[in-house]
This record gives structure tokens, sequence and C-alpha cells, in this order.
């Protein structure tokens, strides 16, 4: 190929994603998927609108999709941590499987009745159109675990048919490429006319075997990266040249197989990369490293593959085939009914779940979109035209599965988000005595979600309280006794706080709060250390003001860079304590719960034991994690954990 051809395609495709990326981005503002925009971006610019890429420049572009293809199928395997399933393995093996097969059967059957309509099908042997209905049936299997974990985050969502959707989702696209594999084999048979025999059967087992053998050879090869101290600048380009280089040496055993041998070896790339991600992801301890290097490259990949995509697709095939394209989504829609329904039917799923589940399992992207793009590398005869009416699919299946998904959501009732939030999983907070301190606490601790309630046994506190700043939870206690508490606070607060200038009424509330309100969690601040000891037999935390400072500055001299997480103004960085409420972490290893890399479990209470974590630790419900991390990490792992 000509080096200043090369050069004046990636020169210019560099452009081109520039604009994609802002495109995806304004996408964003109409609610619509970032691929989207992506998809448009490299449509507009394509061969078939304003041609600032030609034909020619995709195809010399083709390692970049090779590329990303390898990302993708990276990505994907790393998604599937077989712990993260505990406790669903039943639902989620009959409802993989169900669908897996329903949308095979039937979007296969759909575009083999509809070949006489379809362009590019018309002109193929019989032989040729099923192994096209094969190839579809396959891809049109597929699901997007990237788009599944992001509605799953934006929704809060957590509960058993979340589990179950994320599971399946994790699963499905492991077998699918699986099951992409033996499409190709029997279509490449087809397509050449080939007979079946008993030999054909023995070699695409070989070749399935074999791919999964060299997925683990390549794992092997790819920890020798991630297990060395390496900047990510160096990590990454290696771990993406060893995927392309796995594209590149199929391709090359594929032709050279084709010249030499009776045989045509099809070793499929992309089942050889997932494998090795997945082993990386469960058999060796390189997990966390492997997805934050993986994260990190994620949108400009995406950006790449999905703009060249959009490069390749002809509008013209695309509006033909627009009629096509809206039926086979809509069998593609029965489908995943008839096959979650019957799935969730024999695993002994509620039926509500049964009725909704097809609705998490429309949104389409990466993994399908990587299929077809292979099959029109693969399959010449075939082309761009196949992939142009599976990509056409996969768009709808794209914009219109996460309202779906979060309709599904809500319905069964797994949606956290503020507005469905159950009282028992929102914080309460009592800080008795307004004053500016408490105000200024009071304000922080509804910042990260808390319910506050600011009470004061002195009526003139609350009728002078500002009413500028926003807070509006002022309650006057006439007497302090347990029957004007309960008019007041909520009956499962956990925390108390109690600033009073008069330390007996604190303490006198204290043992109110603990004795009939079972509030464990208290805070007093002393004036005195008359009734210390008093305090601490409750169990109550103390602050002394006059030694409060010099135990600040103490943590600043020792430990500065947790002091200043902890005490100053970070808006980056937090320390959190969260409650385990999650029936599926219960009994599991502290090692074995997928936290992201910068987010540390400082310690964890238990029945009011405090417990120094290690990797094999074992973690109970009720157990509290002390969590020290970024705070866009800390919300994610405390939606995981509980509350």
């Amino acid at each position: 190929m000509d080096i200043e051809f090369l050069a004046f395609s990636l020169a210019s495709f560099l452009f081109i994603t520039l604009s994609a990326y802002q495109i995806g981005k304004l996408a964003t503002n109409f609610h619509l998927p970032l691929i989207s925009g992506y998809l448009l971006a490299g449509i507009l610019a394509g061969p078939f609108i304003f041609r600032f890429i030609e034909t020619l420049n995709v195809e010399a572009l083709r390692f970049l999709d090779e590329t990303a293809l390898a990302f993708i199928a990276f990505a994907a395997g790393s998604e599937m941590a077989l712990d993260e399933l505990r406790g669903r393995y039943r639902s989620i093996g009959w409802n993989t499987v169900t669908q897996i097969v329903a949308v095979y059967i039937l979007c296969g059957a759909a575009i083999l009745l509809l070949a006489d309509f379809i362009p590019f099908m018309r002109d193929l042997t019989p032989a040729g159109r099923v192994a096209a209905a094969l190839l579809g049936g396959t891809i049109l299997a597929a699901r997007s675990p990237s788009s599944a974990i992001a509605i799953i985050k934006e929704m809060r969502a957590r509960g058993p048919f979340t589990k179950t959707v994320l599971g399946v989702t994790l699963v499905k696209d492991v077998l699918i490429v699986v099951l992409f594999a033996m499409s190709t084999s029997v279509a490449a048979t087809l397509l050449t006319g080939r007979q079946f025999d008993l030999g054909f059967i023995v070699l695409v087992i070989f070749e399935i075997l074999a791919s999964i053998g060299l997925g683990i050879a390549v794992a092997h090869l790819m920890s020798l990266i991630l297990r060395n101290h390496w900047e990510d600048w160096l990590k990454i380009p290696l771990l993406l040249l060893i995927g392309y280089l796995v594209f590149f040496f199929a391709g090359e055993l594929r032709d050279w197989s084709h010249n030499n041998l009776p045989v045509e070896l099809l070793f499929e790339p992309l089942l050889i990369c997932m494998v090795a991600s997945f082993w990386l992801t469960n058999r060796t301890p390189y997990r966390t490293e492997l997805r934050h290097l993986l994260h990190r490259v994620e949108m400009p990949i995406f950006v790449i593959f999905f703009t060249l995509i959009g490069g390749s697709l002809d509008i013209g095939i695309v509006m033909a085939l627009l009629p096509i394209t809206v039926v086979i989504f809509a069998a593609r829609l029965l489908a995943l009914f008839a096959g979650g329904y019957l799935g969730g039917l024999v695993a002994g799923d509620p039926a509500q779940f049964n009725r909704l589940t097809w609705m998490a399992y429309i949104t389409q992207a990466g993994v399908g979109l990587g299929l077809a793009k292979e099959v029109a590398n693969e399959f010449p005869l075939l082309g761009n035209d196949f992939a142009t009416l599976m990509v056409a699919v996969i768009v709808i299946s794209q914009l219109t599965g996460p309202p779906f998904f979060k309709f599904a959501i809500r319905l069964v009732g797994e949606s956290h988000l503020p507005k469905d939030i159950q009282d028992d999983e929102v914080l309460d907070v009592v800080i008795v005595g307004i004053e500016s301190q408490s105000r200024q606490l009071a304000e922080r601790l509804l910042d990260h979600g808390w319910r506050v309630k600011l009470v004061d046994v002195d009526q003139t506190h609350v009728s002078n309280a500002p009413a500028s700043d926003g807070l509006r939870h002022e309650h006057w206690l006439p007497d302090i006794s347990a029957a004007a508490l309960r008019e007041i606070i909520e009956p499962k607060t956990e925390v108390a706080v109690t600033l009073l200038p008069d330390d007996a009424q604190s303490l006198q509330l204290c043992q109110i709060f603990y004795e009939d309100f079972g509030i464990t969690r208290q805070i007093a601040r002393l004036n005195t250390y008359t009734l210390l000891e008093d305090f601490r037999e409750l169990g109550v935390h103390v602050l002394d003001p006059a030694n409060a400072m010099v135990h600040l500055l103490d943590h600043f001299v020792r430990a500065p860079q947790l002091a200043a997480i902890v005490f100053e103004d970070d808006p980056d960085h937090d320390v959190i304590q969260v409650t385990i409420t999650d029936p599926s972490i219960d009994g599991l290893h502290l090692r074995e719960l997928i936290l992201p890399d910068d987010v540390l479990v400082m310690a964890i209470v238990r029945r009011g034991h405090s417990i120094v974590p290690h990797g094999y630790t074992n973690l109970h419900l009720e157990d509290e994690l002390t969590l020290i991390g970024p705070t866009d990490h800390l919300d994610e792992v405390a939606l995981k954990l509980g509350y």
C-alpha cells in the first residue's frame, strides 16, 4: 500500500473523527446515544454524501477496524466476571439459552423468507441464502453490555431482575461469539458448495477449540504486559497491537490454508480476543488493571469504529431496505418476548419478570456491529450490503432499546433514583442544637443525599434561624422525652448528633436515642469532662472542642493526604460508610467484589466490632464498610453494596 496514501487517509480521518466526537455529544442533547452521532458523522463524511471518505480510504483504514474489533471483544470478555453472577445462575442460564435459540431461529427464518425482497440476496443460491440467514440470526441475537451497564447506572437499578438482565447480557455475548464461529464455518461451506460430512463437523469443533486455546495463550501474553509497572500510554498500545495481530494472523492463516491445504482454517479472532479477556478477568489478578486500561481508550476507539461503519453505509440501500429492516426488527422483538418468557417460566422467575424481560434485551451496539463488520470482511459475496442491513436493524434497536429497558426497571420497582428510593434506603440523621456549625453540617449531609432533621430545645433558636439558606428541617423539641422525639424524627434514624451547650441534656438525649430508638451511631460535642465516662458507656463518639484542633493538626502532620480528603473540601474525593444490604454480597470474600481500582476499603464494622479488612475477609449483611476514593466511583460502589 502507498505510504503517502495511507498517511493522507489517516490525516483526513483524524479530522473527521474530531467532528464525529462533537456530533456524538450533540446527539445526547436530543436523548440519543453517543454512537448515533458517530454513525451520522460517518454517513455524512462517507462516499455516498459529502465524500470526505472515499471507498478506497475506508479500505486503507481497515487495520483501524480490526484493532477496534479486538478492543470490543476485549471489553465484552472483561465484563463477564463469574463471581458477579452468583445467586442467579438458573435464571441467567435458561434466559440466555432460550433467547439465543428464539432469535437465531425466528430472525434467521425472517431473513430467509424475505430473501426475494432483499436485493443482494435475490441472486444467491438457496445455500447462499441459508448462509446469510444463519449469519443474520447470529448477529441479531447479540446484546450490548456497555449500553446495559450504562442504563443500570443511570437508573441506579438494583435487584433480581437487574442482576439477571446483566448476567444474561454478559453470558450471551460470549456464547454469541462461539455461535458466530460455528455459523461462519457453516456459511463458508454453504457459499463454496462443499458437502457436509463428519470431517466438516470435526473441523468446526477443532476450529472452535483451537480459537479458545489461542485465546488462553493470548491472555498469558497480555498478562506479561499487565503485570509490569509501565505507564498506561505504553500498555494500551501494546494491548491493542496484540488484538490487531490476532486479526492479522487469523486472516493470513485463512489465506494460507486456502491455498495450501485441502481445508480452509477459520480461527475466529473475535472469539480469541474475548476468551483472552475472559480468562484474564476470572483466572488472574489483573482484572482491575485490564478494565482500567480498556476504559481509558474506550471513547476514541468507539469514535473511530462507529465513524468507519457510518462511512461504509450506503444510504441508498438503507432507504431501499427500510421496510425489510422494520419487519426483521419486529421479528426480533417477537423472538425476544418468546425466548424471555419461556426462559423465565422454566427458571421459575416471577410472572411480571417474564412479561417484561424482552424489554431489557432490545439494545444492540458494539458486539453486533463488530460481527456485521466481520461478515462484510470475510464474505465478499455478501459484502457491505449485508452489513448495511444488519447495521440498520441494530441502529433501530439502539434507539428504541434504552427507553424500553428503563420502563421495565421502573415497572419491577428496581429503580433507585431519588424520586423512587424507598424510605428505609435513605440515611437519616437528627442533629440537636441549631447553630452555625450544625446548619453547615446539615447542608453537607443534604448534599450527600441524607435526610436531615435539625432540632433544638430552645424555641428562639428555631424561630430565629435564617430562612435564606434553603434549610427547612428545623423543629422545636418542647421537652426531652421519647414521646416528643417520636413526633419529629424518622423511626429508622441511623445517626444522632448532639451539640447542646448543656452536657446533661445531651446525655439525656443520647440515652433516649439509644434505648428508645436503637440509634447506636451517636456523636456528642462536650463542653466539660464531667460526664465523659457516661457518654462513653453508651458508646457515644465524643468530640472535645479543646483537643479537636490538636487532633486535626496531628493528622495533617502524620497523614497529610488522608487528612486533606477527610477534612478539606475536595470535590473529587471523599470518605463514606456503606451498609451491605444486597443479599448477593453475603458470604463473598472482599477480593471477589468488583470495585473500581481507585476505591479502597479502609475498615469494616460488624455488630459494633471493627475488622481490619484483607482480601479474604468474608462480607455479611449489615456490615458497615468505610470506603475512600473518587466521589463518582463511591456512588457506584454504594449502589452496588447497599446504602
